[in-house]
């Protein structure tokens, strides 16, 4: 019997998936890492309904603490960016670094066990030709969470299962009905961890950043407003300003060192290209001339025609085919050849 370890949130999905391998004949282990304290769909009452999904399939339950990775990895990551003028993605880095590589060490060093599973909706396969395992999107484009997976390596992703892959959300409340699975009406994760966790992002920050009143400035340098902190803003920010001008302005940069929000309107929220660092080649080795693909500048955006070319230093630059808008550094830049991921990394600060 083949052994898998599954890790189980608390949620409908990963659920899902522990049951479907189960019922396949699998050898399925559950898996909860701990990551912080407090409210949060994979944390506290996440644990307990995991471990009811655990003895709903008559599979052992194991818990890891991991909160001090958490809280290096992604608390502090997220802290430190924001404090310096960026928008930190959590997700991706949190998937890498806290769930899939700890996960694949704990099952192969614990439990004598390479291989793992989860609840995201992705895909992945193996090419006989370019001998690289490759990431794809699921069947369900609203699920799809390839996006946030771009920066698992070539071993995780050779230890992973995506047992959701092939099916919608509906089906997955669907088959989770049909194995009477206590969180098969789950209400679904509306927001980051760490955002439900705390009420707010604001909140959140809140508690590691003290409030630092500055001024919010237009493009030459007049003062319009003031703001209580440049955490509390993002690229592309259009509301919540609180000022008052004769058209629509948005937030087009940060400059955390001097404490200014900088702002003007759309066309100055809106650029032809950008850097991206910490490349991440997932499907194909990295080329040495540029390449054309569809990038995707944030998790809900439609991907867009793009030229990427390979720069020192595991970095890129995108050069878009139109201008686009709300570039954000510190989010994900994820390129894709059709429903293959090809490769990711992390938009950077401009010059």
């Amino acid at each position: 019997m083949k052994k898998v370890v599954v890790g189980l949130s608390g949620g409908v999905d990963s659920s899902t998936a522990a049951a479907i391998l189960h019922n396949q004949g699998y050898e399925v282990v559950g898996l909860t890492l701990w990551l912080m304290k407090g409210k949060g769909q994979c944390c506290s009452e996440g644990m307990i309904d995991a471990a009811y999904i655990c003895e709903q399939l008559g599979i052992p339950h194991q818990v890891v603490d991991i909160r001090e990775v958490f809280q290096t990895n992604i608390v502090d990551y997220l802290v430190s960016g924001y404090s310096a003028g960026i928008t930190p993605l959590p997700c991706s880095q949190c998937n890498k670094t806290v769930k899939f590589a700890p996960m694949v060490q704990y099952a192969r060093e614990q439990l004598g066990c390479d291989r793992i599973a989860t609840g995201h909706y992705a895909k992945i396969s193996y090419n006989e030709a370019s001998k690289r395992y490759e990431l794809l999107r699921a069947v369900d484009r609203n699920k799809d969470q390839s996006y946030f997976l771009y920066d698992l390596s070539q071993d995780l992703l050779a230890a992973t299962v995506f047992p959701l892959g092939e099916l919608n959300k509906t089906d997955t409340r669907r088959i989770a009905a049909e194995y009477n699975l206590k969180t098969a009406d789950k209400p679904e994760s509306q927001d980051l961890c760490l955002v439900e966790s705390n009420g707010s992002m604001r909140a959140f920050l809140d508690k590691y950043l003290a409030p630092k009143k500055g001024d919010i400035v237009d493009g030459d340098g007049k003062v319009l407003g003031q703001h209580d902190g440049v955490h509390h803003y993002t690229i592309g920010q259009r509301k919540g300003l609180g000022i008052a001008a004769a058209e629509p302005l948005y937030v087009i940069g940060l400059d955390a060192v001097n404490n200014k929000v900088i702002v003007g309107d759309r066309t100055l929220a809106t650029e032809p290209e950008c850097t991206v660092q910490r490349v991440n080649w997932v499907s194909m080795a990295q080329p040495s001339t540029p390449i054309r693909a569809e990038v995707q500048i944030r998790y809900r955006s439609n991907p867009v025609p793009a030229t990427i070319i390979p720069l020192e230093d595991s970095r890129v630059r995108l050069v878009f085919d139109e201008p686009q808008f709300s570039i954000t550094p510190g989010q994900a830049a994820v390129w894709y050849e059709g429903e293959k991921v090809l490769g990711g990394g992390i938009i950077e600060q401009f010059s």
